[in-house]
């Protein structure tokens, strides 16, 4: 059991761009202790202490990066889940996502997220991206304890 807080929950579905999130946090020095999962699935599990995840200590993260399009269960689901639930309603929640359709940004912000961004194409781009989403979430918010 790992009794370190984990600062940020990435659920990312593509291995590419969860390492260049991890690699840019880590190097600008935004969060050391983050914990990354593949899909929707494996974010309720991790969040809510169930499955594969039952045994691991029940602190929550400081933020969750949600990818939107994912298999298995897709980012809104793992949003609402997450904002019924009265444990993990309060944790700060940025849609990462390649998606432009006004109809996710739409239903993102009908079920709580706290923050919309879409992924830029370009490396250099994705990585101040991910740098800014960082520094204010992280770094910048005031969050409720």
């Amino acid at each position: 059991m790992n009794l370190q807080q984990v600062e940020i929950l990435l659920v990312e579905d593509s291995a590419a761009d969860a390492e260049m999130t991890q690699r840019t946090l880590r190097k600008k020095g935004i969060a050391n202790h983050i914990v990354w999962v593949r899909d929707g699935i494996e974010a309720t599990d991790y969040l809510f202490c169930t499955g594969a995840y039952a045994d691991r200590d029940s602190g929550h993260p400081k933020m969750v990066l949600l990818d939107l399009k994912m298999p298995r269960m897709d980012g809104l689901q793992v949003l609402a889940k997450m904002k019924q639930d009265p444990r993990t309603r309060a944790i700060p929640v940025v849609m990462m996502t390649s998606s432009r359709e006004e109809g996710d940004l739409l239903a993102s912000y009908e079920l709580g997220v706290n923050s919309f961004v879409v992924k830029p194409v370009d490396f250099h781009a994705f990585a101040e991206t991910v740098s800014q989403v960082g520094m204010y979430w992280m770094l910048a918010n005031e969050a409720p304890v």
